[in-house]
Order: structure tokens, then sequence, then C-alpha cells
């Protein structure tokens, strides 16, 4: 039987070797937990307190809470909402937590963001043993070694949690906060739907003059991975003011990357309605993608390249963060209206537009650097998922929108692959490739299962499973592969030659 009391004694300690809280907080901390669980007495227990990560603490309040029914079920959903709520008790204030941000900040940025990221997995923000399931390993190409993760971190919806999302909480009143991006999201108690965030802080930041905020993902998908938002609730839009934008943000913290997901459906990010970033402290692929210097723009200082990466890029490199936001202004506007029917790129269907641009800065060896992924969503009867797109063939391993983080090389592949993939291992160490054909969650599989019969190598279970892995890598390069507009033949670099003159016009 779980004691509370000595529960609530082990995550005090906690708190206080974390530097969450200080001796004087203890009884105000203590009364606040007695609150949350219920209770309205405290017993002292003796014996000194239990050293261990703040899940393994956290996971026996939520047992407690299951077995004296404080919350309605045991799924994910409900009992994340209570331990976020524990957690909260141990945050400090929004201003006083900024404060110490930049005093950091004054030092250095480094120390800065270093102090936050370690906050968010102190806290339970990011919940460091789920994200350690996440599945990674790489893959070598002719572009580069690929970074590959099916991630496992976000819960599944529980059914009994949808169903209490399901009574209408909210019913007749405007959704609050309006996403899950919102700055109103910080100190949130959450609800069915959406998380609970009583631990979440933010940093606000200036970016071209406007309101911007700074946040970690909860689902880390990379180190540090870092979000940063508008402060209104405005709608994804590549404009002249995103590399601004961009560089802005740079500019305060150099040793970062940072991008933005494209504004249209298919080559889009998830979240398309309110305006946001993505970044962090990672050294992704396409970063070291071998660069081809195409025309200098000499009286602007800058210099053009094209990468040898599977989908079409452009390399901006320069000293002046102005001029770089004032060529790809340039950029942008006559790539959005270019069209090329030799490689099936068509620029609008009437009035709806197909061109845009997935951007990425950062600071390198002195100059200012902005890759331009070039993106389009157009449709056609034998490709109803897009031109650019994951192809058919390969929706079994990934159908989703190839969004900023797969651009740069990082896959992020669905949960599901880790069960689907165990039980195409298990059925080919069977011989039973009938079997995966006639399974229902398994037979999208069949065509790839045959496929790593037919290859050469061990089919021993080890050597089977690292053929497999291996496989999915190159299918997510084919992924990539895919959505180039320009590919890396003959007919394809000569469509690039030819876009990119179309794109120097007036910039020389």
């Amino acid at each position: 039987m779980i004691d509370i009391y000595v529960e609530m004694k082990n995550l005090v300690a906690y708190g206080l070797q974390e530097g969450l809280i200080e001796e004087e907080d203890r009884v105000f901390v203590v009364n606040q937990l007695l609150d949350i669980l219920g209770l309205h007495g405290y017993v002292e227990t003796s014996g000194a307190p239990e050293v261990a990560p703040v899940e393994d603490l956290l996971a026996r309040f939520r047992a407690w809470a299951v077995d004296q029914q404080v919350v309605p079920n045991d799924s994910n959903e409900v009992l994340d909402l209570l331990d976020t709520r524990i957690m909260g008790v141990f945050s400090p204030k929004p201003s006083v937590f900024r404060k110490d941000f930049y005093r950091r900040y004054e030092q250095s940025p480094k120390m800065a963001t270093e102090f936050y990221y370690q906050y968010a997995k102190k806290i339970n923000y990011i919940r460091e043993q789920r994200v350690a399931k996440d599945i990674k390993w790489t893959y070598d190409t002719p572009y580069g070694t690929l970074d590959m993760t099916i991630n496992l971190s976000k819960p599944e919806k529980d059914p009994r949690a949808i169903a209490l999302a399901s009574k209408g909480i909210m019913d007749g009143e405007e959704k609050y906060p309006l996403c899950l991006l919102c700055k109103e999201n910080e100190g949130y108690a959450g609800r069915m739907g959406h998380p609970a965030r009583q631990n979440h802080r933010i940093i606000p930041v200036t970016l071209a003059h406007e309101e911007w905020y700074m946040q970690y993902s909860p689902y880390v998908y990379y180190n540090e991975h870092c979000i940063v938002f508008k402060g209104n609730h405005d709608p994804m839009k590549i404009s002249e003011k995103t590399v601004g934008r961009l560089l802005d943000f740079v500019k305060l913290f150099p040793h970062y990357i940072m991008g933005s997901n494209a504004d249209l459906p298919i080559v889009g990010g998830s979240i398309l309605t309110h305006d946001h970033f993505q970044g962090g402290h990672y050294d992704f692929a396409m970063s070291r993608a071998k660069e081809t210097p195409m025309k200098k723009l000499e009286k602007l200082g800058v210099s053009v390249s094209k990468l040898y990466w599977p989908m079409s890029v452009i390399r901006l490199k320069g000293k002046d963060p102005e001029v770089l936001t004032q060529v790809f202004s340039g950029f942008l506007s006559r790539w959005k209206n270019y069209s090329d029917e030799q490689v099936a790129l068509r620029s609008h269907t009437g009035e709806t537009e197909h061109n845009t641009i997935t951007p990425i800065a950062r600071y390198r060896e002195g100059h200012y650097e902005v890759d331009l992924v070039l993106r389009n969503n157009v449709t056609d009867e034998k490709h109803p998922h897009g031109i650019f797109h994951s192809a058919e063939q390969y929706h079994h391993i990934k159908r989703e929108n190839i969004g900023l983080i797969e651009c740069m090389g990082l896959a992020v592949l669905p949960a599901r692959l880790r069960e689907e993939m165990a039980q195409v291992k298990s059925k080919l160490l069977q011989g039973d490739l009938a079997g995966i054909y006639a399974e229902e969650s398994l037979k999208k599989h069949g065509d790839f299962a045959k496929y790593l019969l037919e290859m050469d190598g061990p089919k021993d279970s080890e050597g089977l499973e690292e053929l497999i892995y291996s496989e999915i890598g190159r299918v997510f390069m084919e992924v990539l592969e895919s959505c180039g507009i320009f590919k890396n033949d003959p007919a394809g670099q000569e469509a690039f030659d030819r876009c990119m003159e179309v794109l120097y016009e007036g910039l020389e």
C-alpha cells in the first residue's frame, strides 16, 4: 500500500534538491499538495526521503489517486492532468522565471537556454522517461546520414478519456486556449482533449518588432527542441517577414537553428492555424549537405548555392540579415508564380496557389545562412495526395505531411510502426508471408515484407530487425525524394537551373 505522506515528503525533498523550491516554501507546498489530493491533514513520517527521478515519484501519486478514486479512471490523459497540477505547485510565477532566464542571458544566451531546458525536464514538462521510449537510429544515404525516429512520447488517446471529453466540457463557450500554442496555455489547468500546463513557462521575444514567445516542445524530437510562436493567434503565413523573424531569433540565440513549416496543406506542418517556428540546438543532416555554388549576388554580398539533397533546397549566405531578408523576399515573390510543365510544376489552379517555401535560418562561421526548401502542393488524378508528396507505395511507412523537421533530415514516424514491424518480423521468421497479407493491420506492409524476404543478408531475429529498420530508412529517403520538385537527375537539375535564372531577376 502506498503511504501518500511518505510520497509527499519524497516529492518535497526532490523540489528542494533540484532548486525548484526553498526550505521556506515547505509548509506552503505541503498544503497545496493536500488540497490537490483532497486531504485535510498532514502526517510527518520518519526516515530519510527517497532520491528518485521525478517520474518515478509521480507514478506513485498516480497509483494512489487511482486506488483512492481521486480520479475517475486510470487513463493516461486523466492522470497527466493530475500530476501536472502537482508539479505546478513547484513552478515559479512567470515573472520570477523570466527574471531568472534573462539574468542568465546577460551572461550568455547558451547559459539561459540550458537553464530553461533543464527546468522543463526537472518540472516534468518534458517527460524524460516517455521521450526515452522513442526508437532512434540512423541511415546512411548518398546525401548524408539521416536521423530516424519512431515517436512514442505522445500518449495515445484512451477511449475513456475521449468519452469524458465528449460530455461537452465548454460546450457553448469559445474555445480557450484557442490552440496548444497560444500564450494562454501558460498555467492552464487543462481538460479532456487539452493537456494541463501548470508547469509550463514561456519566454517573450521580439521578432521583427512583434510579440513572439519561446517554449520547449514536451515531445522533444531532438536536443533542445523549441517552438517559437506568435503572440496573436494568426494563421501560418510565409511572407517577406518570415525570414526577418527567423534571423532576429538567430541573432538573439546564435547557437540555435530556427525554421518555419510551409503555410499550405499537404506540404505544411500539423498546426496551420497559429504562426510558429521550430528550432533548437541540433545539427540536422541538411545543414551538412554538399553545396553547389550558383551565381553570387556580388553587390549584395550574398552567396547562393544549391544543396545536394533529396528535396530542392537553395542556401543563401551573408553577413547582413537585412540583405538576406531582401533576397528571400525577391525569391519568394517570383517562386510563388513560377511554373514549369516539364516537371509538372504549377504555381496556381485558378486562384488557388500551390508554391511556397520552408525556410531555415542559422548562424555559422561568421555568416548567417538561410536554407529555402522549395515546396508545391498541387495534386492530380494520379497523385491525389500531392505530386510532390510521399508516393503512395510509401504510405505504409509515412503518409503524413513532410514538415520542417523531416525536410532537414529527421524522420518522425508514427508510433504504430513499432508494433506493426514487430509482427512483420515475427511472421517473416515463421515464413508466413501470406499471414502478413491476410491480417488487416499488416497487409499494407505486404509488398515491403516480400521485398525483405528477397533481399540477401541474415534472416535470424537480430539480422532481420536490422534489415527492417534499414529499409525503413531507405523508404524515408525516397519519401524525401518524392517531395523534391527538381529531381537529382540531369533533367531535374536543368529545370532547377531554369528556375534559378527566374528567381535571380531584379536582384543582380
